[in-house]
Formats: structure tokens, C-alpha cells, sequence
């Protein structure tokens, strides 16, 4: 090879061309492909020289790249090994031969993610150049979006989504379905991942009803709307998500069902409940909570809570996202977390009550208030204050208004009585 690579570096333009590829061809042509990947390293290291030409250069890059996209070395790992190296080669003259990079750039990616090496796979993309060349509008967001994919794939929520953001200038222009679908999708993956969870179940809900989504991959839409809304911190808009769920024949069939119905109707959950919904749960989802100020200072200033001792058996407050999202946890709380709890429930109006600190006591008030502290569906972590309705359970609302219906016809028909254009005749 050597020699032939001697007498192809003293051709002509036109003859050198022909020389290197009928190299290539016959490298890649050998059964036996055990030194293939250091033979192409010396060919690739020839072409490129300033000596060889630009132009040679650019058809011995692409007329591998074209042989290696096709699979004529069948083994994947030599494939691999192959690409890696060329582009190393190649680095110090990219701006060169940016054409014939992006294109192995796609391959790396391609088996990088085929290894779920899901990370690696996004660095590579993120080497190719958007802004050069004539590339199209909707080949630069896909490119982004499939950043973003492969990231949310490792859990990398914060560098996906300032590729997110990239993406999101250019989706106006995009026409292509498949691509704005997955676009969605992975705004509710961000979401998620950030525990933005209200917003995230309503990108999921929503992205459920799309026929154009393969029926399984619309149930775990569902499944995941529903986690999310479970998750979500308690107000007026997750009661409405979770009766937007409720409403849905389809959840019937989610396993969390019955926990959905809970959280709706503000009923206690069983540990052994809590404890299968948890086994579904992400890890992020599983997430420790930081106390805030507040309840650190409430745990300090209790008598009965020494937040120096690492083995305390009672707890401080909510520690995860699920621990906040249901109200279960209040019979195992120190009695500064108790109370700093039933403030904020007491202060949002989801609780009737007051807090005597010297005898640290809290007194529950009985309400037949039909529209106090209903729908708040659980909770105790920061809930969104509003002056909204925050909306009963349909059944208790619909009695409400059965019982207003009746009352105005007995007023009406009272009143046509006092004029004398309604008389009752007493039957026998």
C-alpha cells in the first residue's frame, strides 16, 4: 500500500484522483478487514495534505463517508473505530471539509445512540455547524430536536432545554408534523424533568388525544399526565387537571387510577398505595426537597424537635415532590413542621382553623360551606394563590345547584300564587 500511495503522490490532479479512490475501493473491498482501520488512517492522512489538493481531498472524504454510511464494513465497532479516528484526522482542517464532517458526524451519532450512549451521541451533534452553509431551516431544527431527545434520554434537563430554546425560534417555520410532535413532546419532558409537573400533565393530556401517535405511545402520555398531575403542588388548576383526568374514560385503565381518585376527592392514602405509585416513579420524580427558611426556623424554635440529632424518627417536612403532593404525611411530623404546615393551609384558605403556639395545639372549625376548601385535591407543598373558583366535586356541585333550581321554582310559583294566576285544587 505504501508504494501505491508513493506513486499516486507524484500523479497528475486528474491521475492522483483516480489513484487514491481506486485505493479506497480496493481497501474496502478486502475480505479480510482486520488492518482496514489502520490502512485507511495512513490514506486519510495522505489525502488531506495541502500537497494532495482540496479537491482530491473532498472525494476520497465523501466517497468513504458514502461506503461507511451504506454498511460495507458490516462490523459495528470497526465502523465506529473507523469514524472516530477520520474525523480526529480531519479536525485541524474542518472548516475545509465541513461537508464530509457532518455527514460522519451523523453516523458516530447514529451508533453512539444505537449503544445508548445517549450523551456522547448529543455531543457529537452539537459539533456540527447550523449556521454554515446553505443547510434548511427545518434540517437545523430537527438536528436540535434530536439534541434535545438524546439529552432528556440521560436526564440532562438544563443543557436540553437551552437546546429547547434554540429549537423554539425555529418551529415556526417547520411544517413537518412528526417533527412538531416530537417538539411537544419534549417541552413536556423539560417540564417534567424541572418539576414544573401542572404544566407538564397538561402537555401529556394533550398530546394523548393526537391520532397521529402510536396507540402505545399515547397510553404512556396518559400514565405520565397522570404521575405528573398526582405530583403537581396543590391549587385551583391541578384540581382542574385532575378532573380534566378524572373525566377521561381512558385513565379507568392507568394503574394509578385509584390514586388519581384520592387526590381528587381529598382522601387518605394507604401506605401500601404510596408505596406501589413510588415504585413507578422517576428519579427525579423521587427528588429531595430543600426545607425553605421557614420551615427551618419552625423546626428550630420547637421544644420537642432537636434538628442536630442525625437519628431523629420524626420528619422535619416534605422531603420529596411526592411527600408534598399528599397530605398523608402530616401524622409523622415534628411539631414545628406541623404547625408551619397548618399555617400555609390555614393563610391559603384550604384549612379552617387556628393555632394556639403556647398550648401547641391546632383547632380544626367545621364548615358547611359547600365551596370552602373543596378541590384543593391535597397537597402541602406551594400552591398557586388565586381568587379563582377552585371547583367541588362535580357531584356536590350539581346537588348545590338542584337545591337553587328547586328554591327559585317555590319562589316563583309562591309569588304567581299571591296573585291569584296559580290556584291548587285539594284532591279527595
Amino acid at each position: 500500500m505504501d508504494s501505491r500511495l508513493a506513486q499516486a503522490a507524484g500523479l497528475n490532479q486528474k491521475d492522483k484522483a483516480t489513484a487514491y479512490q481506486s485505493i479506497l475501493t480496493d481497501l474496502l473491498a478486502r475480505p479480510d478487514q482486520a488492518t482496514l482501520a489502520q490502512d485507511l488512517h495512513i490514506l486519510v492522512e495522505n489525502v488531506v495534505q495541502e500537497s494532495t489538493g482540496l479537491v482530491i481531498g473532498r472525494q476520497v472524504l465523501s466517497e468513504l463517508a458514502k461506503a461507511l454510511e451504506v454498511g460495507i464494513v458490516q462490523d459495528v465497532g470497526l465502523r465506529k473505530q473507523i469514524v472516530q479516528d477520520t474525523l480526529d484526522i480531519i479536525q485541524p482542517r474542518i472548516v475545509s471539509y465541513e461537508e464530509q464532517v457532518n455527514s460522519l458526524r451523523f453516523q458516530l451519532a447514529d451508533i453512539l445512540e444505537a449503544d445508548h450512549e445517549w450523551s456522547e451521541a448529543a455531543r457529537v451533534l452539537m459539533g456540527i455547524s447550523l449556521d454554515a452553509g446553505q443547510r434548511a431551516t427545518e434540517d437545523k431544527f430537527k438536528i436540535l430536536l434530536r439534541i434535545v431527545r438524546l439529552l432528556l434520554e440521560d436526564e440532562d434537563s438544563v443543557q436540553a432545554e437551552t437546546y429547547y430554546n434554540r429549537a423554539a425560534l425555529l418551529a415556526p417555520s417547520t411544517q413537518d408534523k412528526e417533527a412538531l410532535l416530537s417538539f411537544k413532546l419534549c417541552q413536556a419532558r423539560i417540564s417534567d424533568y424541572s418539576r414544573k409537573f401542572l404544566e407538564a400533565a397538561a402537555r401529556y393530556h394533550e398530546l394523548s388525544w393526537v391520532t397521529e401517535i402510536d396507540e402505545d405511545d399515547r397510553a404512556h402520555m396518559l400514565s405520565a399526565a397522570v404521575t405528573c398531575a398526582v405530583l403537581a403542588p396543590a391549587g385551583p388548576n391541578r384540581s382542574r387537571m385532575l378532573a380534566s383526568l378524572c373525566r377521561d374514560e381512558r385513565t379507568a385503565e392507568q394503574p394509578s387510577y385509584n390514586i388519581l381518585l384520592k387526590m381528587f376527592h381529598d382522601r387518605i392514602l394507604r401506605a401500601a398505595e404510596i408505596k406501589d405509585f413510588e415504585g413507578t416513579l422517576k428519579p427525579h420524580q423521587l427528588a429531595k426537597i430543600a426545607p425553605s427558611s421557614n420551615d427551618r426556623l419552625a423546626s428550630a424554635i420547637s421544644d420537642d424537635n432537636d434538628i442536630s440529632d442525625p437519628n431523629a424518627s420524626k420528619r422535619t417536612g416534605p422531603s420529596t415532590v411526592l411527600d408534598r403532593a399528599r397530605p398523608r404525611r402530616l401524622l409523622d411530623l415534628t411539631p414545628g413542621a406541623a404547625e408551619t404546615m397548618a399555617r400555609r393551609m390555614i393563610e391559603q384558605g384550604r384549612l379552617k382553623g387556628s393555632i394556639d403556639q403556647v398550648e401547641k395545639l391546632i383547632v380544626f372549625e367545621s364548615s358547611h360551606d359547600e365551596d370552602d376548601a373543596q378541590g384543593k385535591a391535597g397537597g402541602l407543598g406551594d400552591v398557586e394563590q388565586t381568587a379563582e373558583d377552585t371547583g367541588a366535586p362535580f357531584t356536590k356541585r350539581w346537588d348545590m345547584q338542584i337545591r337553587i333550581t328547586a328554591a327559585n321554582v317555590e319562589s316563583i310559583v309562591q309569588h304567581l300564587t299571591e296573585k291569584g294566576l296559580v290556584t291548587f285544587e285539594s284532591q279527595a
